[in-house]
């Protein structure tokens, strides 16, 4: 495979590849994409992946399967886009090796929640990513000058809700971890069941989807499928090439395995930022459950600039949500600053060396759980990625 941004296709309307984030959310048309190109006949493929080999330690005595790990956090994701006609249909397929790498309990990481371990809820570690990640289908077709559909769904996808996923942006890159607004702002990267219409002029698109509101279970192998229950709408505007925004709001039907008789509104706002240099990014995202009558809010501003990343983040998070006996919403901050030198490059491979350090902050009430009110967590890692 070669590197060659010639051979990366135009969508109708001129939109180009690097506009595609995942799912069908859109990135900064100057966002770099890193991965390996091939084209053979009308099709072109892409191949994008990234790893981390990693060490991280947490503070806290909350321990779940301990909290030092040696890890792998990791994701690949293929593309094979052919012309139909005046329009293109791509097939996407995105997997990780995290059940065997990370483990069922996930990675250590302080004030992260969602989903399960165990029959209880998963506290102060990240849920590894399933098996299958995306396996879906994307089609674009001009209906008039200026005018495009898209379709797009299959059995793993992502819906119209959110911004990309930290996964896919620029602005998050240079970070191993995942946000912990996770769940407030773009778990739905992985929905076993999703279906997305859409129309968009070269600037604006306006979607809505209807999927599977349920969170994968503890078993990351299979398919979570089951009746597409759920809905979202977003809006995108990309008045620049370095510019994106959206909007979306989103209901999701008993999204905890859990608490199955609970459903949620999400609504989430961003703004992306890349020039080719840096990547920021501003994100927030909320959630209002059925029993609870209190919208519970996340910020995260995040950026890379050449080697060095930065995020700060804000969200409420409740007692149940950190798997705690004490009621009320609790405001944690954190903060995170990194850096990776890209030391090799073998082939078209780039190897980098990393670490990051996070700060956080939480009241006092949940400061009595974690030992202090400023806990704080230390990766050390191996990074590969595509070098251009």
């Amino acid at each position: 495979m070669a590197h060659m941004a010639g051979m990366m296709p135009s969508y109708p309307l001129g939109i180009q590849m690097t506009r595609m984030g995942s799912g069908t959310s859109w990135l900064p048309d100057a966002s770099v994409m890193r991965a390996h190109h091939l084209s053979t006949g009308d099709w072109v493929v892409m191949l994008h992946y990234q790893a981390f080999v990693d060490y991280d330690r947490q503070q806290s005595s909350r321990a779940i399967d301990g909290f030092a790990q040696v890890n792998s956090i990791n994701w690949v994701m293929g593309m094979a886009s052919h012309p139909i006609g005046e329009g293109r249909v791509t097939f996407r397929a995105m997997m990780s090796a995290e059940p065997l790498t990370v483990g069922k309990a996930g990675y250590p990481l302080l004030l992260q929640s969602g989903e399960s371990y165990r029959g209880e809820p998963l506290h102060d570690r990240q849920h590894p990513h399933d098996l299958f990640m995306e396996l879906a289908v994307l089609y674009d077709v001009p209906i008039s000058r200026g005018v495009g559909l898209e379709i797009y769904g299959g059995p793993v996808g992502e819906p119209a809700l959110g911004p990309p996923s930290y996964p896919h942006r620029p602005s998050a890159a240079g970070d191993p971890f995942a946000v912990l607004g996770h769940h407030w702002q773009d778990a739905t990267h992985i929905t076993f069941g999703v279906a997305t219409v859409g129309l968009y002029t070269k600037d604006v698109k306006l979607e809505g989807s209807i999927f599977n509101g349920r969170e994968p279970d503890e078993t990351r192998s299979n398919f979570d499928l089951r009746p597409l229950d759920s809905y979202s709408g977003r809006v995108t505007a990309n008045p620049g090439a370095e510019w994106s925004a959206s909007a979306s709001y989103g209901y999701l039907k008993s999204p905890e395995g859990l608490t199955p008789n609970l459903s949620q509104h999400r609504m989430t706002a961003s703004v992306l930022f890349d020039n080719g240099d840096v990547s920021a990014a501003a994100i927030y995202g909320a959630n209002l459950d059925s029993d609870d009558p209190r919208l519970s809010n996340s910020f995260d501003l995040e950026s890379t600039w050449g080697a060095v990343f930065g995020r700060v983040e804000y969200v409420q998070k409740t007692g149940a949500d950190l798997a705690l006996p004490i009621n009320g919403h609790f405001d944690i901050e954190a903060l995170s600053v990194g850096y990776t030198w890209d030391f090799a490059r073998p082939g078209h491979v780039a190897i980098g060396l990393g670490g990051v350090a996070t700060v956080d902050v939480v009241p006092d009430k949940l400061g009595t759980y974690y030992d202090t009110r400023t806990p704080v967590g230390l990766s050390l890692f191996l990074r590969f990625r595509p070098a251009t």
